[in-house]
């Protein structure tokens, strides 16, 4: 993937109208492909530096996607299983009860999923992150107050991700910061995400007045496994990439880090959140989806699949960005409090589709679906019932007779002349929507789903006029 100069310049100017309008002391926002970083667009208020692609940020809640993929390094192990009660595996935890008696046990998966149901906790989870052992041990003796039933519905919960860390030292044996580092930041090479302050990091601030106040800087703790870990747009850039990897799903040597399978898992929907319905200049835009384990992730009407999660802690805020189909991410960070670059991700995604610049999203193995489509325009171009009981499945006769099916073909046929295949699009490995054009240079699509038999047979199909 290479941006056009158009591309590029435009991103520019974005990043730094953004950093204007949201007061940033400073803003780097990096667009990689594959995990590789092809353009990275800067922005500073006066009086401070400008970023570079290896100056580090306070990522906070991004740190849980670290997390959720060490739960499930874990459980493919077999240490754990995510329906294991939290108490099972380390039994202080015992103390943390639901206020009902016919509430569900507390799990590992409802921890993963913010399905746990106790109180969000943002701004005061935010202020625990260097909690030692004994302030933990104290928080959770004395038990959690609940929103609502474990299992019920979204809440996002710091503290529950901090119950996973311990749960993850009980079960590794090790601190959860070194699990961490050993298992995946060290085998990934991410030489620049660590759990210290380095050198080069970004002054934290939080805005004052019509200026800057400093921020003090939280160390990570007992709360680390949701929120300590400093990175870089470089190294981030490589994680959204590595995680969007494990699409499509496909045979050969997997990744002995963390299976393509498990990475895929964390970005499926496994708590619905309520969807995000908004409107501008490009018309009505819907955002669909909810929390997998460690990421939010959904289906954006412009956009197509993504994942996502923000961070943002005293004197920080971030979010990374990916589209599967297409294995392009952007990351963003910043150094003032709950900066919120989120949209600074979805605007640059957006500028980037408005410029084209996108590759073309992979598109499920399709030739056996190739093979089908072509065999059925040909059908349609020249009935014949025998090809026919060849090319569909049993129930296509009887759900309408091959006499009204070869009808319905012929009056296309001597309407618009025969029909030409342009492309086609697969939606899975099972259905396609194919682009068609008649000999008088109408268009139409056809809609093409083969049977769940392991033999290729059409089970349904649906011709229609695009409309212009």
């Amino acid at each position: 993937m290479e941006l056009s100069s158009e591309a590029c310049v435009s991103l520019d100017q974005y990043v730094a109208a953004f950093a204007v309008e949201h007061r940033l002391p400073s803003l780097i926002l990096g667009v990689s492909h594959d995990g590789a970083v092809v353009n990275v667009a800067t922005a500073c208020a006066d009086g401070h530096a400008a970023p570079s692609i290896d100056t580090a940020y306070r990522i906070a809640s991004m740190t849980k996607s670290f997390t959720a993929a060490a739960i499930l390094k874990l459980r493919d192990s077999g240490a754990l299983r995510l329906d294991d009660a939290i108490v099972d595996l380390a039994p202080e935890l015992a103390a943390v009860q639901p206020p009902t008696d016919d509430a569900a046990r507390l799990t590992v998966r409802h921890l993963l999923s913010m399905s746990g149901g106790m109180a969000s906790d943002d701004p005061w989870g935010d202020r625990y992150l260097d909690a030692d052992d004994t302030t933990m041990d104290r928080l959770i003796a004395d038990g959690a107050r609940f929103a609502t039933s474990p299992g019920t519905r979204f809440v996002y919960s710091n503290y529950g991700y901090a119950m996973l860390g311990r749960i993850i030292a009980k079960v590794s044996g090790m601190p959860y910061q070194r699990f961490i580092t050993q298992e995946l930041l060290t085998p990934l090479n991410l030489v620049h995400t660590t759990w210290t302050q380095p050198d080069n990091a970004a002054t934290a601030y939080r805005h004052w007045a019509d200026d800057y106040r400093l921020e003090p800087v939280l160390a990570d703790g007992g709360f680390a496994a949701m929120a300590g870990l400093w990175s870089t747009v470089g190294d981030l850039s490589a994680w959204c990439g590595w995680l969007s990897a494990a699409f499509p799903a496909r045979s050969g040597n997997d990744n002995d880090i963390l299976l393509r399978s498990s990475r895929r898992e964390m970005q499926q929907v496994t708590t619905v959140w309520k969807p995000i319905v908004e409107s501008d200049e490009a018309g009505p835009r819907v955002r669909a989806g909810g929390y997998g384990f460690g990421l939010n992730v959904g289906y954006d009407t412009r956009l197509g699949d993504y994942a996502e999660h923000s961070g943002g802690l005293p004197g920080f805020g971030s979010n990374m960005r990916w589209l599967p189909a297409r294995q392009t991410a952007v990351v963003a960070l910043s150094n003032v409090t709950y900066a919120r670059v989120r949209l600074a991700t979805l605007g640059a995604l957006d500028l980037l589709l408005a410029c084209d610049a996108f590759p073309r999203p992979w598109r499920p193995p399709g030739s056996e679906l190739d093979d089908a489509v072509a065999s059925l325009l040909s059908l349609l171009n020249d009935w014949s019932d025998a090809e026919a009981h060849r090319v569909f499945s049993f129930n296509v006769e009887l759900d309408d007779d091959f006499v009204t099916r070869a009808d319905a073909a012929a009056r296309v046929r001597n309407e618009h002349g025969r029909l030409s295949l342009q492309s086609v699009d697969v939606v899975n490995s099972a259905e396609a929507d194919a682009k068609v054009v008649a000999a008088d240079g109408s268009e139409f699509t056809l809609a093409v789903m083969l049977s769940p038999e392991s033999r290729v047979t059409i089970q349904w199909y649906e011709l229609t006029p695009v409309v212009t």
